[in-house]
C-alpha cells in the first residue's frame, strides 16, 4: 500500500512538473510543434518539477506558519505570538543593540528545516541584520555544526533582505539534516548579532 502511494505521487509530482513546463516553456505542445521525447524537452520538465515542489514546499510553510494576520477589515497587521523564552537581561540587549525581539525558532518542513523569526521595533538599528553580504548560520550546541541557509537557484537564499519595517516579522530558514531535534540548543549568528543557548521548539 505505501510503495503504491508512493509511486501514485511520485506519478503526480512529474506530471504537474510537466504540466507546468508545459505551459510556461513550451506553448507550442499543443499545437504538436515540439518533440515530447526530445531530450531538451525532458531535461527541463525535471528542472520545472523541482521547482515547483520547491514553491509548494514554501507555500506549505506559509500557510502553516503565516507571518501576518488580519483585522476585521481584512487589512493586513503584523501578528503577535508570544517572544521566545528568554532572559530579560537578552531581550533588553536585543532592543537596544539590535532593535529586534525574538519570536519563534521551531522545527518546519517535516523537520528539514529550522524556522527563525524576529520581530523589529527600530528598524534602523535592525537593518545591519539584513545586508545581503552577512551569510547567517545556525550553531548546534551539543556537537558544534553549522547549519547554513538554504540559497537556491530560483528562489535565492530562504531569509529576508530588503530593508526592514518598524513592527513587522521577518524569517529565515536553516536547512536541517535532522541533526537539530525539537528541544536542543542552539545559537543563531548573523554578522555580529549572536543568541546563544535558544531552545527549538
Amino acid at each position: 500500500m505505501r510503495l503504491q502511494r508512493r509511486r501514485r505521487l511520485a506519478a503526480i509530482s512529474f506530471a504537474c512538473g510537466a504540466r507546468f513546463d508545459l505551459f510556461f516553456h513550451y506553448p507550442g505542445v499543443a499545437k504538436g510543434d515540439v518533440d515530447m521525447n526530445s531530450k531538451k524537452f525532458s531535461n527541463s520538465c525535471i528542472k520545472s518539477k523541482r521547482y515547483l515542489i520547491l514553491v509548494l514546499l514554501l507555500a506549505g510553510l506559509f500557510l502553516q506558519n503565516p507571518p501576518f494576520t488580519g483585522d476585521a477589515n481584512g487589512a493586513a497587521m503584523p501578528a503577535r505570538p508570544e517572544p521566545l523564552q528568554t532572559s530579560q537581561a537578552f531581550e533588553q540587549q536585543l532592543k537596544e543593540q539590535y532593535g529586534i525581539e525574538l519570536t519563534a525558532l521551531r522545527m518546519t518542513a517535516a523537520n528539514r528545516m529550522i524556522d527563525f523569526r524576529y520581530r523589529v521595533l527600530d528598524k534602523d538599528k535592525a537593518a545591519p541584520l539584513f545586508k545581503r553580504q552577512i551569510k547567517p548560520y545556525l550553531v548546534h550546541q551539543a556537537s558544534g555544526k553549522v547549519l547554513a541557509v538554504p540559497n537556491t537557484a530560483k528562489v535565492g537564499s530562504l531569509r529576508n533582505s530588503n530593508m526592514p519595517q518598524q513592527g513587522r516579522i521577518y524569517w529565515m530558514f536553516f536547512g536541517n539534516n535532522g541533526l537539530v531535534k525539537n528541544g536542543d540548543k542552539v545559537s543563531v549568528v548573523i554578522g555580529d548579532f549572536r543568541a546563544d543557548n535558544l531552545i527549538v521548539e
